[in-house]
């Protein structure tokens, strides 16, 4: 699935150009064969490559000057002849993964190609991993209940398909859980599961993460950066939050999904994006719609399959075997094994979760904590609210006037925020809305009382 590898050959000996360039096509590989460093460029710009095979003696420039400017775009190995040998270490040790001694074996030729490859695929890997290094939910998919069931007959419909998928649900109820195994259900199990958040990155920054750039598109590129969708290649590339991405980059988005293709950041050229697109929202994007603040064209691309997450409170059956699977993921150091005391149980599964899957970890592990060397877990170490509490909790915004939208709105918002203790990212599961949201919507009403003042 992925696409051939690409290899360009800079050699101004017409007949070893040739007979390189034979020699890597029956290998299965893409080879383009230029003769000076300006056609190495003119190739770079116009095309995507794996390895550069480069000549250390060029018409136009030495091998130093080249391997310097090339091996930001590729893993760079030196051909050079006996007398030029200790030059080629020098490049080797300014960047070139390696050197061939003319004349050139097929043998010697075939396992310096596919080091270069295997370390071209290696760094995408570690540049993905460093990207991608954040906390990662060690729950696998858990549950009994029939909506449970409905989920994993979803996932078993769709999986082997290239359909774009759209997984919707309240915030923690474990949409990346679904993308996941989305993923490893797929016929593209083997390559990446790339993740990106679209509510915790600023436009530019996430059309750089996606796309990638290219060197000097802005202040502080000093090289070239491939994109997810790059390092996905061949895998599946996972948008989640979906409905926070902004208009203009919901164009940008629109136009991968139809036609396979993107520029990199400060890029001219098209790179073609062998991926499969799942994303996720805990917003009605149907409603977006209707607002205007989401595309219908690219919402209609999204959701070409849905699968609906429901909360924790509509599939109660599910509560008590996650939990269980906390305890015993988050136990397995300590000496003294722990279990829910019966009445702990049935707290879990009457308790609402407004943080869902999510709210759930936090409470299994605080009643860890809390139980300190006992071995069993009552219902006050998970510190949830009582019955009583929960009741208390709802409550009811009153006006001594009829109350305009701004002012419902700012009296929600400060309710919530109260009975939260400040705490904005509980305030914003609560509401169902991302925490970046509660801040654009508390900042809207700021700005709307300064200027009715």
């Amino acid at each position: 699935m992925p696409r051939d590898k690409r290899i360009l050959i800079v050699e101004d000996d017409a007949t070893l150009n040739h007979l390189l360039t034979d020699q890597l096509r029956r290998l299965g590989l893409v080879a383009t064969g230029v003769a000076d460093f300006k056609q190495a460029r003119d190739a770079i710009a116009a095309d995507e490559y794996d390895l550069a095979l480069l000549d250390f003696r060029l018409p136009d420039t030495d091998g130093m000057e080249a391997v310097t400017w090339l091996k930001d775009y590729c893993p760079v190995v030196m051909l050079t002849a006996y007398g030029s040998i200790d030059q080629a270490v020098q490049a080797v040790h300014a960047g070139a993964l390696d050197y061939l001694i003319k004349p050139i074996s097929q043998g010697r030729l075939e396992i310096a190609v596919r080091r270069g490859l295997e370390t071209r695929d290696l760094h995408r890997t570690i540049e993905l991993l460093e990207t991608q290094a954040r906390a990662k939910a060690t729950l696998s998919m858990i549950g009994r209940s029939a909506a449970f069931e409905h989920i994993l007959e979803m996932v078993g419909l769709v999986a082997e398909a290239e359909t774009t998928v759209l997984i919707e649900g309240e915030s923690g109820v474990g949409k990346e859980l679904v993308a996941q195994s989305l993923h490893a259900c797929s016929n593209r199990r083997g390559r990446q599961l790339v993740t990106i958040d679209c509510c915790t990155l600023q436009e530019s920054l996430l059309e750089s993460e996606l796309f990638g750039h290219e060197r000097g598109a802005f202040t502080g590129a000093d090289r070239k950066k491939d994109g997810l969708i790059e390092m996905a290649d061949g895998g599946t590339v996972f948008l989640d939050e979906i409905g926070e991405i902004s208009p203009s980059f919901q164009a940008k988005l629109l136009r991968v999904l139809e036609t396979g293709r993107f520029r990199r950041v400060g890029g001219t050229r098209d790179i073609s994006a062998n991926v499969r697109f799942v994303a996720a929202t805990n917003r009605r994007l149907a409603e977006l719609v209707s607002s205007g603040d989401f595309r219908e064209d690219l919402y209609y691309r999204l959701s070409a399959f849905v699968i609906a997450v429901p909360p924790l409170r509509e599939r109660r059956q599910d509560i008590v075997p996650i939990a269980e699977h906390f305890l015993e993921t988050r136990q397995f150091m300590r000496k003294v094994p722990k279990t829910f005391h019966a009445a702990t149980a049935r707290t879990l599964s009457e308790y609402g979760w407004p943080g869902n899957v999510r709210e759930l970890r936090n409470a299994v592990e605080r009643g860890l904590l809390m139980s300190a060397h006992s071995s069993v877990i009552l219902p006050e170490h998970l510190g949830l609210p009582t019955p009583d509490a929960e009741r208390r909790a709802a409550f009811r915004l009153e006006f001594d006037h009829d109350p305009t939208m701004l002012e419902l709105r700012q009296a929600y918002i400060e309710r919530v925020l109260a009975d939260c203790h400040g705490n904005k990212a509980r305030a914003a599961r609560v509401m169902g809305i991302s925490e970046r949201n509660l801040y654009r919507l508390a900042a809207t009403i700021a700005t709307a009382g300064t200027t009715d003042d």
